[in-house]
């Protein structure tokens, strides 16, 4: 479904097959036995449609599988923030336009090793809130559904690492505030946004549940809260997906 993982059987193979989804490298896991392909689907995919996996088996031509989507209805959010974060500057839209493109790249990073675990550890304490997907309105203009899963928690409360990685982008961002992307492997990435504070470093390695940063109110915001994306083959997925029960 839109926002979902699609799991797609690859078969058995001596050597790990490249799986390649909208030009963007697939995470695989299982064994020489049984490949599996774990796919990001992203929020625009429209119920009905079958899209295509471009496979790669060593010593063969690529072949294409196709897998079918299913329906998802989002719930819709209004909220009201400062205009002049609705209707930008020229100097706000360049500089979010150039930062869209820095965080684009970002969101495409593969490494070969595969992550130690699909399962995450909850960043910071707090209920979790069914924000994924939502279709919103900032003062009354549509914009794009939100790609990640909004925590409440109180400003200056800790952030930990949802799963052991590599940190690939900090950054203080027009809409996002202070943010921080982990690699986890394989094209799986985490990010947390509108941090107070940040506590690594690029180029840190850090254990799940390593504490990374404070719960802040920077960027576009109501209150403060933290903002926790989960990226599959660079495609936003829901985070609820990969979180144990509450």
């Amino acid at each position: 479904m839109p926002g979902g993982v699609a799991l797609v059987k690859l078969g058995p193979d001596p050597t790990q097959p490249v799986a390649r989804f909208s030009g963007n490298r697939v995470l695989i896991a299982g064994n020489e036995s049984e490949w599996l392909a774990v796919v990001g689907i992203p929020l625009e995919a429209k119920a009905g449609s079958k899209l295509p996996l471009v496979i790669e088996h060593a010593g063969h031509e690529p072949s294409t599988l196709r897998f079918a989507i299913g329906p998802k209805q989002y719930a819709t959010q209004r909220l009201t923030v400062k205009p002049g974060q609705v209707e930008l500057s020229p100097e706000d839209l360049a500089r979010y336009e150039i930062e869209r493109a820095h965080l684009s790249e970002k969101r495409k990073t593969f490494t070969g090793a595969a992550p130690e675990s699909l399962t995450l550890v909850q960043p910071c304490e707090g209920a979790r809130s069914n924000t994924f997907g939502q279709r919103r309105f900032f003062n009354g203009q549509s914009r794009s559904p939100h790609n990640g899963m909004d925590i409440p928690a109180a400003d200056g409360a800790p952030i930990v690492a949802a799963g052991e990685a590599k940190v690939i982008d900090i950054g203080d961002y027009f809409f996002s505030g202070n943010t921080v992307i982990l690699d986890h492997g394989q094209g799986f990435l985490t990010l947390y946004a509108h941090l107070s504070a940040v506590e690594i470093a690029v180029g840190d390695k850090v254990a799940a549940g390593a504490r990374i940063g404070k719960v802040g109110a920077t960027g576009r915001v109501t209150g403060p809260h933290l903002h926790f994306s989960v990226f599959l083959n660079s495609v936003a997925v829901d985070p609820g997906l990969f979180l144990p029960d509450q």
